[in-house]
């Protein structure tokens, strides 16, 4: 107890003195004064409240379990209790700090296979939806800066009470002069001030932490943050890659393009920190309510969800890497009619194109032809994959387990439903048991990988996250069909980067033989879904249950 005590009181002092050690040589040594002198005084302060926090939650762990015996359901009591408050602080932390600690609270709430179930949920819970609101005031600001002029003059309308708010910018409903309806991000007036400061600041805490705890590492998220951050930032490049995604899945999946849409973007009333988009009224992917409401079926949006960002990461290679709920929407495919049962085709509104990342050709090969393997349970080409994508021969095991969020055993388990998760409180406390268990060998799998597989692995947490909400009472059935879709995908992209790279006559067979096996595969899945299916309908089969 006394040692992280300890620990925690020389991380206070020490981030004290290096923040007003660095403040000072800051203002020596900078070329724009006016942001170091603003740097110099957020930086101290700041780093000051994150120590103090951490040292709390530290002492507040040694205090509470002093004296109680490892194993004790005393022990898993009292441990519950403490992670619940320490997460209200972390995320009280982040809420004051606000921009970027905010991106890194919805992280955190999707790190199901690293951190307890109480900081998942409190984050998953709260940063969605309670984001910092900035003032009409600092919005007309903004709009001075960017266009010379407030917003009721750019526009027609203009409603000073954003529609949502989110760690970087909020969205006001206006009107154009021409009459259209429209949605305007207007990023937070503070983020151009405090970005830098958050940066390091977030910078100096995590490489202490690493130093004082060598098994807390994530450093890698630091890098991540220095290259995703300027880019999330500048709302033309948001603007570029949402006209990019539709025109890939125009291209190379034109098969679904119906199906995924982006608000139309209007250029010449957006900039850098403005974005004019389409106004689109639909439902957000987790109200589900609603989206049955609209006369769609939410297993049917789960199966568009997972297909969609399928061909992003297999085929396209340009993949948005933060689907979480509030920047997905849904709504009835304007071109479809309902079914005589009155349910519509479902249309996927991809939202906050921001982040982005690029996968090579090597990369996403590789990463089509694992979840080929995980899908169709084959140990050896699990092993060679995740080898080649960084994970090594003695963790690659565990980087299949992260993905698919299954026990090894599971993963290579040749039955249909292998990696089905059924969301029962048994399976989610066995995942919590792996997480506590292998917590220093998945930090070190996540420092080893790429950082563009890491930006796949959040993906794939979102879109579980967003999966699991949809498919409530159906997951069976409708996971056996999103393992039909992702199998299907991967299947074509790895037998395409193989006619890619040869003509042979050789390469064609092997590619025809390919085919044959997939679609044993795939017919192998369906027949066990038509199965389930048949004895759903089976009258008896209700009264044997």
């Amino acid at each position: 107890m006394a040692s992280l005590w300890r620990a925690g009181t020389k991380l206070t002092l020490l981030a004290s003195a290096l923040g007003g050690g660095g403040a000072a040589a800051l203002i020596a040594t900078s070329d724009d004064p006016a942001m170091a002198f603003n740097l110099s005084t957020t930086i101290p302060r700041r780093l000051f409240a994150d120590a103090v926090a951490a040292a709390n939650i530290v002492f507040d762990y040694e205090y509470s379990l002093w004296g109680i015996p490892e194993g004790s359901s005393e022990r898993e009591r009292m441990k519950h209790e403490v992670h619940l408050r320490s997460a209200e602080k972390l995320r009280d932390l982040c809420f004051k700090n606000g921009g970027i600690y905010i991106k890194l609270g919805q992280h955190l709430g999707q790190l199901e296979y690293l951190v307890p179930k109480e900081y998942v949920q409190t984050m998953r819970e709260s940063m969605l939806n309670r984001c910092p609101v900035s003032s009409y005031e600092q919005i007309c600001n903004v709009f001075k800066k960017e266009f010379g002029e407030t917003p009721d003059k750019v526009f027609a309308e203009f409603d000073p009470v954003p529609l949502a708010s989110a760690s970087l910018a909020q969205v006001h409903v206006a009107r154009t002069h021409d009459g259209q309806k429209v949605a305007v991000k207007v990023q937070h007036s503070h983020m151009t001030e405090t970005a830098a400061a958050d940066q390091a600041t977030v910078e100096l805490i995590v490489n202490t932490l690493h130093n004082f705890f060598p098994s807390f590492d994530y450093r890698w998220l630091i890098d991540e943050i220095k290259e995703s951050l300027p880019q999330e930032l500048d709302f033309l490049t948001e603007a570029k890659n949402s006209e990019r995604c539709l025109e890939n899945f125009r291209k190379l999946s034109p098969h679904i393009a119906n199906y995924v849409y982006a608000p139309k973007v209007y250029w010449n009333l957006s900039s850098s920190k403005l974005l004019t988009m389409e106004y689109i009224d639909g439902a957000y992917v987790n109200d589900v309510k609603t989206i049955k409401k609209l006369g769609i079926r939410p297993h049917e949006l789960s199966i568009l969800v997972s297909q969609t960002f399928a061909e992003m990461m297999f085929k396209h290679g340009f993949v948005h890497c933060d689907p979480h709920a509030a920047n997905l929407l849904v709504r009835p495919l304007p071109s479809s009619k309902a079914s005589i049962f009155g349910w519509r085709k479902p249309q996927l509104i991809l939202l906050d194109h921001g982040l982005y990342k690029e996968l090579d050709f090597n990369t996403r090969t590789n990463y089509a032809a694992l979840w080929k393997a995980l899908i169709f349970a084959d140990a050896n080409a699990i092993k060679e994959y995740s080898t080649k994508l960084g994970a090594g021969e003695d963790l690659y095991a565990l980087f299949a387990g992260v993905l698919t969020m299954r026990p090894w055993n599971r993963v290579v388990d040749p039955s249909m439903d292998h990696l089905v998760i059924q969301g029962s409180q048994s399976e989610l406390s066995e995942l919590q048991m792996y997480a506590s268990e292998y917590f220093h060998e998945i930090s070190e799998l996540l420092r080893r990988l790429p950082r563009v597989i890491l930006l796949m692995m959040k993906t794939n947490d979102c879109l579980r996250a967003v999966n699991n909400t949809l498919i409530q009472g159906s997951h069976l059935e409708t996971s056996l069909k999103t393992s039909c879709i992702i199998g299907r995908v991967s299947s074509e992209a790895v037998t395409a980067a193989k006619m890619s790279q040869s003509k042979s006559v050789l390469t064609w067979f092997s590619v025809k033989l390919d085919k044959i096996l997939l679609e044993i595969q795939i017919w192998k899945i369906q027949m066990a879904l038509w199965l389930l299916q048949l004895r759903k309908a089976l009258p008896w089969s209700h009264r044997a249950s």
